[in-house]
């Protein structure tokens, strides 16, 4: 219900009736927007006593009083002035310069009355220049110095707007304008995305920026023809006959010189008749009262103008309402409505404004007086002078003659028995105006809450990208890389494909090995960044992704990648060098520590495939974990072939036809050991032997263990070994191996074990022996592990027993390989990765493959993988799809490489994949050094080795 806010008695019958029809015309604007009248009260009698007046002029100020704390917007009137033009001029310039009554309580801002404030500064330009003393001149001389003082005045009254780099400040940055909230959220969301200092330059910028383009906005010339006013100033008819040396037409948004002189004319012309009107020309008072006028409907009708931006048509639902207590002719009270309605009849346009006025009954409303004729020369030329002084009365010869009515006043004859019945004290209740529901929604304090919520849901989402993905500014998010937490609540990780923006070794200096001391793993993340680049837009190319475990506790868990995607960079440097038809471009994915992480890693390199048809297939995922099944299935949907680099699982070759294995499988290796494995079998009359294996955990995901656990099993079965309890052993602090109790129950059995299956990780290996140094001493123990231990870091200090020996695998065979050439080659192209004059340590001049640089084999395996994997993407010479690319791995022949001849063809799908090579290493302490020799092995692509091939010392 609304609020009631006024509450009056009814003096008499008159005032009721005044006031109901009053409150409906105000009340039903916002239904159907009535047209507003000129409502003129008057006593029906001319003759009755002043009291009677009274009374008329008491209904308006009761009415006027019973309406100002509704939010209509009010004016009472009382004009001053010495003659009634500079009285009802007064009247027009308070109503555009001075504030409305309910200015501070109104339905919307207060009224703009811009064409208003540009006659007001062509008024105070011209007062300006008559009141110059001594200065004559001719008019045209007049009117150029107007002009000038217009341009000092910038064209605007000079209490109004700024003039000066303070003011333009300070206008620029308020916060209810639209630019200060603009600048405010944008400088919210930069603080939350670059930091304060940056931010605080952009707002300095931004700040001295929107200062000039308000003190140039606000100027003239320079953009003086774009503003309403000017518009309206320049196309009004009104002034079409004062300026027909340059029509309305000349007027035009794209044409800034043709519309400046337009309105400089007009201006002259107004000026030069404000001038005349000052001198006491009776047309152009006129002229100069109803142009007033009219400029101030036109405001009134712009500020209830529909289709705004700001809705103010929706927002302003009573109309302007002007009360004047007492209109006579002597305080120009009769002239106003005179010119009100001149200017109406004459532009026949309807505007919101309702004025109430009282005329005393002594007065006689009757149109403006007709002006006196002007005597006309009759000489030579005279038709030339009639149309001349037909021109400069056009403007005010439109309005209605003296015989006509006003026919935009209403007037409402008040008997004298109206004005002095009482009306049985009548109550009058006016309630106040309620605000439209889109005030509430375009209003400034909804606009500061969706500010605000806009601000702070920019930083929870900013907060929350940049919590999520890798590279998570607002602006520029890469969703191809998120962070997630590591198994087992460890620190997040950045899980995905490096696409954009995103580096996964960024700023680790984990360094090679050997003769490659020196290019640390940033460096070499870098130079595949450096290699993509390099390839020119039109060039065919294929995308090729490798997914390692970039991240981990210490810089050194995240050797494996460094050394594979070296490998792989390798063989990109050598592909794109050689200047081949289809470029290699390489992309990395992460998948966490011990690759623990892969499949919402396999998610992601799914999402990029589909985003770029250039991608081929995956190099990598070199892990055995739980995960590795899925993984392959989801890429296998996906249409994406895998070449595995060190992942010696021979059951994902068996369940999934896109997998393709580089690395020997835990089948073949168990083979190829179990030939060493019979020759010790047959030293002992009762040989025994059993498994020791790392205890699984909740988030180890160590599929690998499972199949050791399994293949060395049946290994020493089939050798002749009567297999022991199965042992295992736990992780400790820092994931060191706990293996104190298991080797002192081995050491500690009688009659010891001749034979240990080791089925855990390398990196537990160097403790396992330092404890059967200290345990086992005098009791020969042969050790078998199926992990490959080229990448594990024996030295001299290592504890080993006399007694023991042990026999491992070696994945890349590289010394019976066919690819010398290799090694110099990759030498140099690390070494070109270095600043300049900066050089890498030597290669061994014979059996280079034996350096730190590349004895683990990873950088090799990952070298042939890519190899093979872009071998079938170019099949032809050509840009092969990953469809095509799974196909043509089948028919991969690639001879001479590192490790032999890397080949899958005869695979046959979901069967065992053979053919691999490998190396047996044995590795003994005889005088206190370790020595390691290869004992037997075959190169990729051979045949199985025998078992006399493979003699035990």
């Amino acid at each position: 219900m609304a609020r009631e806010v006024w509450r009056d008695s009814a003096d008499n019958e008159a005032a009721s009736a005044v006031f109901h029809f009053v409150q409906q015309l105000i009340d039903r604007y916002r239904d159907n927007r009535p047209v507003m009248p000129l409502v003129v009260l008057q006593a029906a009698d001319a003759d009755v006593p002043s009291a009677v007046d009274a009374r008329v002029e008491q209904i308006v100020r009761q009415i006027h009083h019973a309406n100002q704390l509704r939010r209509v917007p009010l004016k009472l009137l009382d004009g001053r002035g010495e003659t009634p033009y500079e009285a009802a001029l007064d009247m027009v310039r308070t109503l555009t310069e001075k504030p409305w009554e309910t200015r501070s309580s109104s339905q919307f801002k207060p009224f703009a009355f811009p064409r208003s404030r540009l006659l007001g500064a062509i008024e105070q330009a011209t007062a300006a220049v008559v009141r110059e003393p001594d200065r004559g001149g001719s008019p045209a001389e007049r009117d150029e110095r107007i002009l000038e003082q217009l341009s000092t005045l910038r064209w605007r009254v000079s209490r109004h707007g700024p003039r000066n780099w303070l003011g333009a400040f300070r206008e620029s940055v308020r916060p209810e304008t639209f630019l200060g909230a603009v600048v405010i959220a944008v400088l919210g969301v930069l603080l939350g995305e670059i930091g304060w200092v940056p931010t605080a330059l952009v707002a300095v910028g931004a700040v001295l920026g929107l200062a000039v383009v308000r003190l140039v906005t606000t100027s003239a010339p320079p953009l003086l023809w774009l503003r309403r006013a000017s518009r309206w100033f320049a196309t009004t008819s009104s002034l079409a006959a004062a300026s027909t040396g340059y029509p309305s037409d000349g007027w035009s948004r794209f044409s800034p010189s043709g519309s400046w002189r337009v309105i400089r004319v007009r201006a002259a012309v107004v000026a030069g008749r404000v001038a005349d009107a000052a001198a006491g020309d009776e047309q152009s008072r006129q002229f100069h009262l109803e142009l007033r006028v009219q400029a101030l409907l036109e405001d009134l009708r712009n500020n209830y103008r529909p289709h705004a931006l700001d809705w103010r048509a929706g927002k302003r639902t009573v109309p302007p309402v002007v009360f004047l207590p007492t209109a006579c002719q002597s305080n120009g009270g009769i002239q106003l409505i005179n010119a009100i309605n001149n200017v109406r009849s004459r532009r026949s346009e309807v505007d919101p404004l309702l004025l109430l006025a009282s005329l005393p009954a002594a007065e006689i409303l009757r149109h403006t007086p007709p002006l006196p004729a002007v005597p006309l020369p009759t000489h030579t030329g005279a038709a030339r002078a009639r149309y001349d002084d037909w021109i400069s009365h056009l403007s005010i010869g439109q309005s209605p003659t003296a015989a006509a009515t006003l026919a935009w006043v209403l007037r409402l004859p008040l008997s004298t028995e109206q004005l002095t019945h009482e009306h049985a004290h009548a109550q009058l209740v006016t309630e106040r105006v309620r605000r439209t529901w889109v005030w509430w929604l375009m209003s400034r304090t909804t606009l500061a809450c969706l500010l605000v919520g806009a601000l702070l849901a920019t930083f929870l989402v900013s907060g929350e990208l940049a919590d999520r993905y890798c590279h998570g500014p607002l602006t520029d998010v890469n969703t191809d890389s998120v962070r997630l937490a590591a198994p087992g609540g460890g620190p997040k990780e950045c899980i995905g494909v490096s696409t954009t923006q995103v580096r996964f070794a960024a700023g680790n200096d984990l360094s090679l090995d050997g003769s490659g001391k020196g290019v640390t793993f940033d460096r070499i993340e870098r130079a595949v960044e450096e290699e993509n680049a390099a390839i020119v837009p039109g060039d065919d190319f294929v995308t090729v992704i490798y997914a390692g475990p970039f991240t981990a506790t210490s810089p050194e868990g995240t050797r494996k990648a460094l050394e594979e995607l070296t490998g792989v960079y390798l063989y990109q440097h050598h592909t794109n060098k050689l200047d081949f038809s289809v470029k290699l471009k390489v992309l990395t994915a992460n998948g966490g520590q011990d690759m623990l992480q892969q499949i919402p890693a396999v998610k992601k390199i799914i999402e990029v495939a589909a985003k770029d048809p250039s991608v081929v297939g995956v190099v990598g995922l070199g892990r055995d974990t739980t995960d590795s099944p899925e993984a392959t299935e989801l890429l296998q949907e996906a249409g994406l072939p895998v070449v595995d680099t060190t992942n010696s699982g021979g059951y994902l070759a068996k369940g999934y036809s896109n997998y393709f294995g580089i690395a020997a499988t835990d089948e073949e290796q168990a083979d190829a050991m179990a030939l060493v494995a019979r020759q010790v079998a047959a030293k002992s009359a009762h040989p025994r032997a059993l498994v020791l294996s790392r205890r699984l955990g909740n988030n180890d995901k160590d599929q690998y263990t499972v199949e050791q656990r399994k293949v060395g099993s049946t290994m020493l079965r089939k050798a002749g070994f009567k297999l022991s309890e199965l042992a295992e052993y736990s992780l400790g602090r820092r994931n060191s191996a706990d293996l104190d109790k298991p080797v002192q129950k081995i050491c500690e059995a009688d009659p010891a074990p001749d034979a240990l299956y080791f089925a855990g990780r390398v990196e537990d290996v160097n403790n396992l022996m330092g404890r059967l140094a200290q345990g086992c001493a005098g009791k020969p123990i042969t050790v078998f592990t199926g992990d490959d231990l080229t990448k594990a870091r024996f030295a001299d200090s290592t504890d080993l027993a006399e007694d023991v020996t042990l026999y491992h695998t070696a994945l890349a065979p590289m010394g019976r390989g066919r690819a010398d050439g290799f090694y110099p080659e990759a030498h140099r192209t690390l070494e070109g990765l270095l600043p300049e004059g900066r050089t890498l340590p030597r290669l061994p001049a014979t059996k280079a493959y034996q350096d730190g640089l590349f004895a683990s084999g990873q950088s090799v395996i990952s070298y042939s993988a890519t190899a093979a994997l872009y071998d079938a993407a170019s099949h032809g010479d050509k840009m092969n799809s990953a469809a095509e690319t799974w196909a043509n791995l089948y028919a991969v022949n690639l001879q001479s490489m590192p490790t032999g001849t890397v080949t899958f063809r005869g695979f046959i799908p979901y069967e065992a994949q053979a053919g691999h090579g490998l190396d047996v290493v044995e590795i003994t302490y005889p005088d206190g050094r370790i020595h390691s020799r290869v004992i037997c092995g075959r190169p990729a692509g051979a045949e199985r080795i025998t078992p006399a091939g493979c003699p035990v010392g």
